[in-house]
């Protein structure tokens, strides 16, 4: 059986091809051509001998060739690309390339499917199946730069762009999955990989206090959002289950302990559902709970999944929500969409993929 070896640090592949009677010196070439030039084909990996390609397509193989692009959907303003990927196991997962003025941040999935079960979500509508590798979560990453490299011969460019922002916000709940995540973290930072900062890198969580709290444990700038969604009990519990095993009260201060631990402020990611949690009164609760937190608020006009019924607010109760949090002196923006016209909510894609395969 072949070994894969995506993933895998310099030491380890330098061990693994050893193995295989390769010399030492081929696993930084290998390492070099994988995670610098985001060339996944031993057999163009031009510097390698002939034999050593042929050991190599014995012996092993690499993630990104064992992935299908079972769907892909691209935005009319081509800002923003999302993939639905086929895993070797047959399970699929998406990612979304966005690209801002400031480069590339690629929005990664942790989980296949999710158990959080919130209710305006696509992502949990069956539940989780497995938590992803951490190979599997550097893989989302990789095959965006991958395409960004192609572009750039395509374009005569001298130097291809890579990612440079990663957020853990797809489907799947980061903290449940937290080894991995970390792990895929740890190895996109390293100097000889995309050498890219924890500070461009964010984890969303539904509210996983020790998962909060580990993070603290780290010590490492990585930027934390929390889903609220919701600052009536009874409204966050019917939205997000997980109110009831984390009351949001409870994990707001776990992130203020590791905003204050760390320095970093805290995003509070809050959808806006008509007649749901859209009110003055929902404003000025929140502004009560954020008052004197080293937090933002995301505002996400909702990305209406049909399956569920939630519509999106009108722009005039946006508006007036604002107006409340910036009285309120709470740092607040209106998220700039991006694939509205792509299914780029979590789970839209995949949801859509398997209902068509069920009707076939």
């Amino acid at each position: 059986m072949k070994i894969d070896i995506f993933g895998l640090t310099i030491e380890a592949l330098t061990e693994a091809l050893a193995s295989k009677g390769l010399k030492k010196f081929r696993a930084k070439q290998v390492f070099q051509w994988l995670y610098q030039k985001s060339v996944f084909d031993f057999a163009a990996m031009h510097n390698l001998s002939k034999a050593d390609i042929a050991l190599l397509e014995e012996h092993f193989t690499v993630l990104p060739r064992q992935i299908t692009i079972l769907r892909e959907q691209n935005s009319s303003d081509g800002m923003t690309s999302k993939l639905l990927l086929g895993l070797p196991d047959g399970n699929s997962v998406e990612t979304v390339l966005m690209h801002h003025d400031y480069g590339y941040s690629v929005c990664v999935s942790s989980q296949v499917g999710c158990d959080m079960h919130c209710a305006f979500c696509a992502s949990g509508l069956k539940g989780a199946v497995r938590n992803l590798t951490a190979p599997e979560i550097i893989a989302q990453v990789y095959l965006f730069n991958e395409r960004l490299r192609q572009r750039a011969v395509e374009a005569q460019q001298s130097k291809p762009e890579m990612v440079s922002r990663v957020v853990v916000m797809g489907s799947g709940e980061p903290m449940l999955n937290f080894d991995a995540v970390l792990g895929a973290l740890d190895f996109l930072h390293r100097e000889d990989t995309c050498f890219m900062s924890y500070r461009n890198m964010t984890i969303s969580t539904c509210g996983i206090i020790p998962g909060i709290k580990r993070l603290e444990e780290q010590g490492k700038p990585i930027n934390l959002a929390v889903s609220l969604h919701a600052v009536r009990s009874d409204l966050r519990t019917s939205l997000m289950p997980v109110n009831k095993g984390f009351p949001f009260v409870d994990v707001i201060a776990a992130a203020e302990a590791y905003s204050q631990a760390g320095g970093r402020q805290v995003t509070y990611e809050y959808i806006l559902l008509k007649d749901k949690n859209d009110s003055v009164q929902d404003a000025e609760l929140l502004s009560n709970y954020l008052r004197y937190k080293h937090a933002s608020v995301n505002l996400i006009p909702a990305n209406p999944v049909p399956e569920q019924g939630f519509e999106r607010p009108s722009k005039a109760a946006i508006e007036r929500f604002v107006k409340v949090l910036a009285k309120n002196r709470i740092n607040a923006t209106v998220r700039k969409e991006m694939g509205k016209d792509i299914d780029a909510a979590c789970g839209q894609l995949r949801a859509k993929f398997a209902k068509e395969q069920e009707q076939k």
